[in-house]
Order: C-alpha cells, then structure tokens, then sequence
C-alpha cells in the first residue's frame, strides 16, 4: 500500500496544494509552524475519517474560507482509490470514495491503513488513561470495523444514559427507563471489553520481542490491559453503581474509564520506568502496531513521522530507521542533520515554508 498523491484545498493554512509521494521515504521539513504537520494529519483524516489533534471541522478550515477539501489517491495491491473528503463548517463531512459518497464513515475504515508517530506518543506512558484509550481506539478503528460500530453505539448509549442521570434530578420517575441504557451499555460494552483485550494481547506480543531487540536484551517492556470491569462482570457493576451515577450524574463504570499498563522487567514503567524507558516503551508500541497491520491485512500500513526523530537518541533512531526501510514513509523534520552521512536513503524531499511546498 501506498500513496499517490495528496490535494489539499483551504485545509488549515494551505490554500491549494498538489504534491505526489514516492513509494518509500519521503522527507518534509521546514521551520516549526510553517504547515508541515498538517500534510501528515490530512493523510491521517482519510484513513480514520478524524484528526489525530482535533475534533471539530472548523478547526480543519482554513481562516475565512467556508469549506476544505483533502483529496487523496492511493495505490493498494495494484488498485488506486480516490479518497474525497469535504469539510463544512458547522456541519458534518461528507466523504466520497472512488468518486461515490458513502453513508457512514465506517465504510472508509481499512481502506488506508496509517500509523500516526508524533512527540505527544512518547507521553502515553506518563499521560492518563485518556490517552492510553485513544490509542486503543484509533488503531482498532482502522483495523476492525465490527468493532467500529460496538463503539460507536457504546459511546451514544453512555451520552444517552448520563442525560438521562441528569433529568433524573429534577424528574425521579424518569429512573424506570435507565435499564434500558444499562443493557445498551453490557451489549456493546462486552463486545468493546472483548475486542481491546485481543488487541492488547497481540501488542503485547510484539512489543516484548521489539524491546529485546532495541535495547540489545537488556530489557522486556510488557502490555497488559486494565479494563475497569471485566466483560462478564460489567452489568453488575452498572447496577451496583446506580445510586453513586444518580448522585454524580455520571456512568462510573464501564470501558470507558479502562487502562493499559506497561511493565520493565516486571516494574511499572509509569513510575519507576525513566524517560528513556519510556520512549523505548512508544517507539515498540508504534512498531508493534505496524506488525499487527501487516498481519491482519496483508499489507503494510504507511507510515506518518512526525519530527520524533529528534526526540530519539542515536540508538533508537538507529532501530527506528531500519525497521522502516520497506514501508512508505512520510517523514517531518525541521532540520535534515537526521540524515546525514549517508545513514537513510531519501527518495524525496519537501521543503515548506508558510504553506507552500517545493
């Protein structure tokens, strides 16, 4: 998989741009705040039909403009796909591919697999579980479109019941109709527990053999999934906490609040792991997500750096770079000292400058 080409219109501060990409490394540099990121997170909205940083459209618009659009043609086992997506303000996107609007985004889903690197990733460790759940769900979102809909319909039930919780104050015989929600949310929840804990097992898998070899078997980093309520137990839980959500208006239990736990040599990583460690710890994690890709469809992924390099030292830049050699890659940078000494193969290079690409 790769891609061909990418068109941006009134997206951010491009007003118009038309680059192709080859099909291995690819270098974007430029100084800081001159538009480099954008170009990596439009490819990321036509893979996950979302931001990785945003989640409003507007925010995406270019100033003073109405709409954007990010038009993007990839080449997936020998077939090209146009990707479309039109953003308004103040309304939903619409998303076209191959030329033919789609209904519900869950139809663009898996058509360009992406793995998104950036400096914010080398804090999932320290960050909350916020965080840790986001990344559970970016990656599973692309990959499994079953669990696409298990979320999404958890997600409106959860919105569904915490109104409910709070008319409940004023309205306490509206409390009769929370079953309704409790069951939505077991249904789906059950599904979405089952699913993030598969997942994990295998990122778990990779990981342990990716940290051996990182850091010479000197050390193992380990996954494991922390649901707040296990599958089988979560419809219990939500009754049992009936009261205590009425009080707070809020649901307090259920996968919404799960975690994920790394360990180095069976110590936590969060609080006895250094900063060091912990970068190990998101370079696997994103290299683990690559190999689970490449498993589950046949393909690889491309693969979107953005300006990490300079927060690795040698050594894990070392690893990072030569894992990355048969894999589309579009790298961010503000400098190109990375590169040196004949080290890394560039096949092409952008320089940006106040939204514009040479």
């Amino acid at each position: 998989m790769h891609i061909k080409s990418l068109e941006l219109s009134n997206y951010r501060n491009y007003k118009s741009l038309n680059i192709s990409f080859d099909e291995n490394i690819n270098i974007i540099f430029g100084d800081n705040a001159q538009g480099k990121t954008n170009i990596l997170e439009s490819i990321f909205l036509c893979a996950a039909a979302k931001s990785h940083r945003s989640a409003k459209n507007q925010e995406m618009i270019r100033i003073g403009s109405d709409d954007a659009h990010v038009r993007l043609v990839l080449t997936k086992k020998n077939i090209d796909h146009k990707i479309d997506i039109h953003l308004l303000n103040g309304k939903s996107k619409k998303i076209a591919v191959d030329q033919i609007p789609i209904k519900k985004t869950g139809q663009l889903l898996g058509l360009l697999n992406a793995v998104f690197f950036s400096p914010e990733d080398l804090n999932i460790i320290k960050n909350g579980p916020s965080e840790r759940r986001k990344f559970m769900n970016l990656e599973l979102l692309m990959l499994d479109k079953v669990y696409f809909h298990d979320l999404n319909f958890y997600s409106k039930a959860l919105d569904e019941r915490n109104k409910l919780l709070k008319q409940i104050i004023y309205d306490h015989t509206l409390e009769s109709t929370l079953p309704v929600w409790d069951e939505k949310l077991t249904e789906y929840g059950k599904n979405v527990i089952e699913t993030r804990e598969r997942f994990i097992k295998e990122i778990d898998r990779h990981v342990r053999d990716i940290s051996q070899k990182v850091t010479g078997g000197k050390e193992i980093i380990e996954t494991k999934y922390v649901p707040d309520v296990k599958k089988d137990d979560l419809r219990k839980a939500i009754e049992d906490y009936k009261n205590y959500d009425m009080k707070t208006c809020v649901t307090n239990r259920g996968p919404h609040r799960d975690d994920i736990e790394f360990f180095i040599d069976g110590k936590s990583l969060k609080k006895f792991g250094s900063q060091g460690q912990q970068r190990t710890c998101a370079l696997c994690l994103k290299l683990a997500e690559i190999e689970i890709v490449k498993e589950s469809t046949g393909d690889t992924p491309v693969l979107l750096l953005d300006d990490v390099l300079s927060e690795l030292d040698r050594s894990r830049q070392n690893y990072l770079l030569d894992n990355i050699r048969n894999i589309q890659t579009l790298i961010t940078c503000t400098g190109l000292e990375e590169f040196v000494d004949s080290r890394f193969k560039v096949n092409k290079l952008f320089h940006v400058v106040n939204g514009n690409v040479e």
